[in-house]
Formats: C-alpha cells, structure tokens, sequence
C-alpha cells in the first residue's frame, strides 16, 4: 500500500494539464548552495508534500516552480503556479471579502465581478458572516482561510503553499488541515505543500518528498495510498510518519 521511491519516475507529465516537473537543479545565493541535484515531479491533480529541515531550500524551491526565481542549473516546468507564502499578507485595510477578492482584481475582473465570485465561496469555507470584517478582527486560522481561498481565486492549476499553517495553534492548525483537505476536494489542483510537520505531509499529500540538509535535494519519496479523510490516529497514518521521520534522521 505505501512504496518508498529512490529516483524520479520517468513516465512523461503533460504540464499543460497541471504538471511540474523539477530535474537535476542548483541554486545558489553567492557562496550559499540552497537546493543541488534536486529532482521532483507532481502529477496533474496530485498533492506532494516537501519535508525537510529548516534552512534546506523548501521555500526557494516553491519560488523557482512559480517562476519568481531561476535556476543557476537543470530544468524546471510547471503550468502555472500560484504562491501562498507563510505569511497570510492580508492587506489590513481592505474586508476579508476584498481581500479574497484580490486575485481576480488583479486577473482583471471588475470590483463586482470579483466579489460576487469571491463570495460564492465564503461559506463553503466557515467565513460566512465575516465578509465585512477586517484582518484584525478574524482569527489566525480563519486569516489562513482568506488567504487561501485568495491563492485558489487566482485560477493557476498549480498552487505552491508555504508553511501555510505554521504559525497556528496545534488545535487550530488540525482544524485548518481538514478545511484544506475539503477544499482540495471540492477543486482539486496540482498542490506543493512545504511542511516541517511529517504528520501533516501524511495527513494531506499523495506522496511526501523528503529532503536533505542544505544544499537540499530529495533523498527519498513515500508513496501515501491511504483513503481520504485520514485520522492522525490511524495506524497507517502512525507508520508512514515514523518512517518519514526515520528516512528524515538518516538524510
């Protein structure tokens, strides 16, 4: 049921259809190597979780796939991507509902058009009633569901989600993984989900690349065949994680 995975597959991905694909890649900051060798490859609609240690390019990586940065070496393709970064980058003066409907102003939509369609999600996402209210008004987990629905209005088939639960609470951060889950259900996309929690990867993704130390590079990849929604109590759910964490402490 689950396959651990030395190498890259090498069965053509159609990136038009929402594929990335990452192969032999370097990148460097000056005398810094954050990511050497790095080989990684998401299938249209597939949810990969990156894990590794902090400091090991989880981030750059996510920034080469939305093409805010180049690689110095090998090839990255991707259709496009759309980043939610660790922080919500709620903008303090507009309403929740502005804020989610920021994507589609910068997609060209009008102000109405924009939150008409930004509305038609709040209640799917627990904000009904809330659409009036400012950032500082919302909670931290209900500021990660703005920001989210945000990087989901932008359209991209693929969307590269940093850390995006970080700074939550244990409760709420278990509350936000299941409202994620949902909504991946609700629209799947191609999802890169960097996470230093191996039990959230486990929880979320269909396969968890774990990587190295810096320079990062994928040292292994799990297969997670686990039917949909997963309890962190389940048995299944217990051995993937403690083996993510062994391959992790062997990188």
């Amino acid at each position: 049921m689950q396959t651990d995975v030395e190498a890259p597959a090498t069965e053509p991905l159609d990136i038009q259809d929402g594929a990335v694909v990452v192969a032999g890649v370097r990148k460097a900051y000056g005398p810094v190597v954050a990511l050497d060798g790095v080989d990684l490859r998401a299938a249209p609609g597939e949810v990969v979780a990156v894990v590794g240690p902090s400091g090991c390019g989880k981030s750059t990586l996510l920034e080469l796939v939305c093409g805010l940065a180049a690689a110095d070496a090998g090839t990255v393709r991707a259709a496009p991507a759309a980043l939610m970064p660790q922080r919500d980058g709620l903008l303090p003066w507009l309403s929740a509902l502005d804020n989610a409907a920021l994507a589609r102003r910068v997609a060209g939509d009008s102000k109405a058009t924009a939150r008409t369609r930004a509305h038609g999600h709040f209640a799917a996402f627990g904000l009904e009633g809330f659409e009036r209210a400012r950032p500082s008004e919302l909670s931290g987990g209900m500021r990660q569901r703005v920001a989210f629905l945000r990087t989901l209005l932008a359209g991209r088939p693929v969307l590269c989600l940093d850390e995006p639960f970080a700074a939550l609470d244990a409760l709420t951060r278990g509350q936000a993984q299941g409202w994620l889950a949902e909504a991946l259900a609700r629209e799947p996309r191609t999802v890169l989900l960097v996470t230093h929690d191996v039990e959230e990867a486990v929880l979320l993704a269909d396969r968890v690349a774990l990587m190295s130390a810096r320079p990062g590079r994928v040292v292994r990849t799990i297969d997670v065949a686990l039917p949909r929604p997963r309890a962190r109590t389940d048995l299944a759910v217990v051995e993937l994680r403690e083996r993510a964490l062994a391959a992790l402490g062997a990188a």
